[in-house]
């Protein structure tokens, strides 16, 4: 009988203080997943997966095998990459590919955040896997820790989604404080075009090589992405394109949210760095958000009027592909109810999200070269 208390008994011994902490963590996010609809996909299973690692006494050692298949291999983040890229559409960008420049202007707070990183005392590795916390995209973030052997994964990657939930609070008062009401007015009207079938499916093969050629640690990422993109324009796999949208993301990410949870025992995510990947992980977020605004204010001086552009199209330029263009268009439509600015914020969001893959890859690239 003794022996079915020890575990109780044990939570007013030593450490057993900070099991509870985990705890409170753990609900923190299953709350912010329910009751707030905040990437409910995901906070929810790594909620109940900090609860999950940090009772005592338990035999977790699938959570440790399902970590070493999925995450250590990369495996669950590329998968997720298929089902992303195959919910994407990039008609808006290839109907203005100029919007591209956003999407690499909105990278800004990556390699800001990134020496910010590196003067607060983080190593070279580490500093480089929190600052792509900035881009708002989980998957790149899982395999740029992963793959510089970041002591901090479970860290980077609580903030990286916890951002990416919190889009709707961070960026409106970041946008707000970068423009004027004048410029929040500007309208942009959209007018469509024809996007042939034979551009849609050559624009994931072209984006690829490219980047294969140009940033080849970022290849297997964008290669993942662009390929489920193929899968929906192909014509030919609508089944699969399907499949990959709702099937394979929903359950990859379900993994991949209570498997990152091996990473968070109190023994490694509870430590002063937690708190400084986080709050460096906010620093990128708000200086991703500027880049993008401050580029289309300074294009906005060389732009006959009536050209003009609403500079807060650039804020869409992070990865969080579609919660970022639908808070900037929302914001369009409270200054003005008649200006739609949907169509704009979406090309520029896809087009962040090609950027985060690429900004990812080059930032390891960095690292291997230092």
């Amino acid at each position: 009988m003794d022996t079915l208390f020890d575990n109780i008994a044990s939570l007013a011994q030593g450490d057993s203080w900070k099991m509870i902490i985990m705890w409170i963590i753990g609900a923190v996010l299953i709350a912010l997943a329910i009751l707030k609809d905040m990437e409910p996909s995901l906070l929810l299973p790594i909620g109940f997966g900090a609860i999950l690692m940090n009772l005592p006494g338990g035999n977790l050692e699938v959570i440790h095998t399902l970590f070493n298949a999925g995450i250590a291999s990369e495996l669950f983040p590329l998968l997720l990459f298929i089902g992303i890229g195959a919910m994407i559409d990039f008609g808006p960008l290839l109907a203005n590919p100029k919007l591209m420049i956003f999407g690499a202007a909105a990278q800004f707070g990556i390699f800001f955040t990134f020496f910010m990183a590196s003067l607060f005392g983080f190593d070279i590795a580490d500093a480089a896997s929190i600052a792509i916390i900035g881009a708002a995209d989980g998957p790149t973030s899982i395999v740029v820790a992963n793959n510089l052997n970041s002591g901090y994964l479970g860290a980077i990657t609580v903030a990286a989604y916890s951002y990416m939930a919190l889009v709707p609070i961070v960026q409106p008062p970041v946008v707000k404080l970068l423009t004027t009401k004048k410029e929040r007015l500007i309208r942009m009207p959209y007018e469509a075009k024809e996007i042939s079938k034979t551009t849609r499916i050559l624009f994931p093969i072209i984006i690829t090589v490219i980047t294969g050629l140009f940033a080849p640690d970022a290849v297997a990422l964008i290669g993942f992405l662009m390929f489920g993109n193929l899968i929906r324009e192909c014509g030919v796999l609508n089944a699969l394109s399907e499949t990959a949208q709702k099937v394979l993301a929903n359950l990859i990410t379900l993994f991949l949210g209570l498997t990152i949870a091996a990473r968070m025992g109190y023994q490694e995510f509870l430590q002063i760095e937690t708190l400084m990947i986080m709050a460096l992980g906010l620093v990128a977020f708000i200086f991703d958000t500027a880049g993008g605004v401050l580029i289309a204010k300074l294009i906005n001086l060389f732009l006959p009027k009536g050209k003009k552009l609403n500079p807060m199209i650039g804020a869409a330029g992070i990865s969080a592909f579609p919660m970022s263009s639908r808070v900037i268009h929302k914001m369009g439509l409270k200054e003005d109810p008649h200006n739609f600015l949907l169509m704009h914020t979406v090309g520029v969001n896809v087009s962040g999200q090609i950027a985060s893959v690429i900004a990812g890859g080059l930032i390891m690239t960095l690292v291997y070269h230092i």
